[in-house]
């Protein structure tokens, strides 16, 4: 009798515990497909990836598994997280900037190409090329310390609005990469934002447009000094290119700042591309994804023609590397925030 019960409660056990796993994993398959993550992402190819590599490098139970501290992701800006068609955010400011300072400098009205730009030649004064496009945004973003600096962005922000879309800009910032940021935070990822843009002018805005905090926004810089000013120890901005962060600068500056070679890439561009190659090269799972331009109704169609956002090279590697191309027409069902 006492051996008959002690196999009842075996079995019992052992039925227990196939119920308790059969729950367990009935639960995990529930959280891959749980609606809630990636909501503005359709259930395609660009999700699927997304899902199965945040899997992957959280399982603690997996050889692909990454410690938190080493999970790092980088994003480009324009292009990539909010929209940078038909010029980009930081330009429409500077060249706001240059009407609002031109009381102040009457030489510019004879010099160029200020003096274009000053008549309403937005494409004239730009067709100087990198020049003239340095010389407008030098002259707009100097001049102030970086708290002053980033007051006058913050201004801007909540007043100016998108040309085409009549969105404030913070409204142009993709929906679906939002919640892509959110759902690599929830996974503690650490997100960075490195990005050819300034790095005040999206340090200004970084945190409340996207959630991430200023210290992990990586962009170009300016010369600047230390100064004294009226008794205040300050940063004073200079009118003078220090680093443009773009191209292969963009792998200089994320060794510089980050010290670790991430394990997620995100570009838009073919300045994009040393980026996601010092990722994909890396040991261990990577993602590295480009976010094409495909929808000229409800954001822009562009890649190989454009002027802004030029992508030509990282369309053919992305193939060769195995790089994920997003196709937002098809793969997003709504665009901006």
């Amino acid at each position: 009798m006492k051996n008959k019960f002690k196999r009842v409660l075996t079995n019992i056990m052992i039925i227990s515990g196939a119920l308790l796993t059969l729950s367990i994993s009935s639960l995990s398959v529930a959280s891959t497909s749980d609606t809630s993550i990636l909501s503005s992402w359709h259930d395609g190819s660009s999700k699927k990836v997304i899902v199965n590599f945040v899997t992957k490098v959280t399982d603690k139970n997996a050889s692909s598994f990454v410690k938190a501290e080493d999970r790092i992701a980088v994003f480009d800006n324009d292009g990539t997280l909010w929209a940078e068609q038909p010029l980009y955010t930081q330009l429409v400011f500077a060249i706001e900037r240059i009407f609002a300072l031109a009381p102040q400098h009457p030489e510019w009205q004879t010099q160029q190409p200020f003096s274009q730009l000053l008549k309403g030649d937005i494409k004239g004064a730009l067709s100087g090329g990198e020049s003239a496009i340095t010389a407008i945004v030098m002259a707009a973003n100097a001049g102030m310390t970086n708290e002053e600096y980033a007051s006058i962005v913050q201004q801007w922000l909540a007043k100016a609005k998108h040309s085409t879309h009549q969105k404030h800009y913070a409204q142009m910032a993709y929906q679906p990469m939002l919640e892509l940021i959110n759902y690599l935070h929830d996974n503690d990822f650490k997100v960075f934002i490195v990005s050819g843009g300034g790095i005040e002018f999206i340090r200004a805005f970084s945190q409340d447009v996207y959630g991430i905090p200023s210290e992990r926004v990586i962009g170009s810089t300016m010369k600047r000094s230390f100064e004294n000013v009226d008794g205040k120890n300050v940063i004073l901005r200079l009118a003078e290119m220090d680093f443009y962060n773009n191209n292969a600068n963009k792998v200089i500056a994320i060794n510089s700042h980050i010290g670790k070679r991430p394990i997620a890439a995100f570009g838009n561009s073919d300045g994009d591309l040393p980026m996601l190659q010092y990722t994909s090269d890396g040991k261990g799972e990577s993602l590295s994804m480009i976010i094409h331009h495909t929808d000229e109704k409800r954001e822009w169609a562009y890649d190989k023609k454009s002027h802004i956002g030029h992508l030509s090279k990282g369309l053919k590697q992305a193939k060769t590397n195995g790089w994920h191309l997003v196709d937002m027409k098809n793969e997003w069902k709504t665009i901006f925030k």
